[in-house]
């Protein structure tokens, strides 16, 4: 076989193993130095708030990265284009399914004989959301 085919081969090989989850060598991430914030904003039918609200941005970040006064970080970008192609997944991984509230309950006394001091405690009591 050829140089040319021997490398074509290896490559398939490598590309198969990535895709198996079996290597992560050669991957490269490509973070894209601007992303229309506003089209994947409307593209959800969502308003500035809304928009920021729901996937943990500051609304006023989001304003000024639509009208190009700001532009979002590596990280920001990273996260607008995972919204862009997947927002339910994004959504699914900043949800928070249960709310917990501390309850506090009587005072307990720790100690023996006059000595003893009391001390607060507290419960976890979940909510269904």
């Amino acid at each position: 076989m050829s140089k040319a085919g021997e490398r074509i081969l290896a490559s398939i090989r490598e590309a198969r193993a990535f895709a198996r989850g079996e290597t992560n060598k050669g991957f490269r991430v490509h973070v894209p130095d601007k992303v229309d914030v506003r089209a994947i904003r409307k593209k959800l039918n969502l308003s500035r708030a809304a928009f920021a609200l729901r996937f943990g941005f500051e609304p006023t970040a989001v304003k000024e990265w639509e009208i190009g006064r700001r532009r979002p970080n590596q990280s920001a970008r990273v996260l607008l284009k995972v919204i862009q192609h997947e927002p339910e997944a994004v959504e699914r991984a900043l949800a928070v399914p249960k709310r917990t509230k501390r309850r506090q309950l009587e005072p307990a006394r720790t100690g023996r004989g006059r000595r003893a001091r009391k001390v607060q405690r507290t419960a976890d009591v979940t909510f269904e959301v």
